[in-house]
């Protein structure tokens, strides 16, 4: 007379209030979690915006032991100035940064601690993550200088869901913000932000939008302040891949778009970029040995006559 009952778990209950053995439980129930939203886009820029500098770079780092290691940097090159009719000044300059990050995973904690010297001005940044459970996480971020109106602070508080990743964040001078992203089927999500900055007395909205196949990657994104971005990757081979952006101000009514690639050869990773305002840039890692990275980057401005080119070397893993 009877039909059995079985028990429905508490992450599908919104979607039958009985389960018999014989109902098949749709597919929205068993969605993905999304990643995060402000790293909708990290796919497309690690091909269109690499880390280009100008000048000679050195980077060493060395663990000490298997929860600290040490870094260290050494730049010696040029700043852009912003010029008179859109021309670029350029000035020299010179840093050297000293890094110490610690990790402690059997605490659940990841302290990373960053000092760094700009000339004959100090700066010290910090960083805090603790992990309270497997979806909850607390992040701090500090930074501290002699500087009027450049000393920041800053906490996000992580919840990473089955199918949907959010985030609080709180700040000096009033800052909030708050952002979602949720799946709502295996390859698309949705998301939405919001910021309020109390001191300026301003606040913003966006809109975004990720798909995500095997080999393609697409997002939108709309911004209140009047911009709008896409994004496309194509994934050729298991070595090339090909992206490009479009981003659009409709208040300035000023329109730009990139394409770039990201090949590796062998020990050899190089990626290039050119857009719509005649700006061609590259940038070469080349493996020469284990712990030793050879950098080659430039970038070439053909409008405003402003042309880049860095040379540098990285030691350790």
């Amino acid at each position: 007379m009877g039909s059995a009952i079985s028990y429905c778990s508490p992450h599908h209950a919104l979607t039958a209030a009985v389960c018999g053995d014989d109902i098949k439980l749709p597919e929205y129930t068993n969605l993905p979690c999304p990643v995060m939203y402000e790293e909708i886009t990290r796919e497309a820029y690690m091909s269109l915006k690499p880390e280009h500098f100008e000048g000679l770079r050195f980077d060493i780092s060395r663990a000490v032991n298997n929860k600290f290691a040490m870094s260290n940097r050494v730049f010696m090159g040029l700043i852009d100035l912003p010029g008179n009719s859109g021309s670029v000044q350029k000035q020299s300059t010179g840093h050297f940064d000293v890094g110490a990050n610690l990790v402690d995973q059997k605490g659940k904690m990841d302290v990373v601690l960053v000092m760094r010297r700009i000339l004959s001005e100090g700066r010290l940044s910090a960083k805090v993550k603790y992990d309270v459970n497997n979806r909850f996480s607390i992040k701090a971020d500090a930074q501290l200088t002699n500087e009027p109106h450049f000393t920041l602070g800053m906490f996000n508080f992580d919840y990473k869901g089955y199918d949907y990743q959010a985030r609080l964040t709180m700040g000096n001078n009033a800052y909030y913000g708050i952002n979602y992203m949720q799946s709502v089927t295996p390859k698309l999500s949705l998301g939405g932000e919001g910021i309020w900055l109390g001191h300026q007395r301003k606040s913003s909205m966006g809109l975004a939008a990720r798909y995500k196949a095997d080999t393609v990657i697409c997002t939108g994104h709309v911004k209140s302040e009047g911009q709008i971005n896409f994004t496309y990757v194509q994934r050729l081979s298991d070595k090339l891949s090909v992206a490009s952006d479009f981003v659009y101000n409709w208040n300035s009514r000023e329109a730009n778009t990139s394409m770039a690639f990201d090949y590796l050869i062998r020990q050899c990773r190089l990626r290039g970029r050119v857009n719509t305002n005649y700006c061609t840039t590259a940038y070469l890692e080349e493996k020469l040995t284990s712990g030793l990275t050879f950098l080659l980057s430039a970038e070439l401005d053909h409008i405003r006559k402003n042309y880049k080119f860095g040379f540098g070397m990285t030691i350790g893993d």
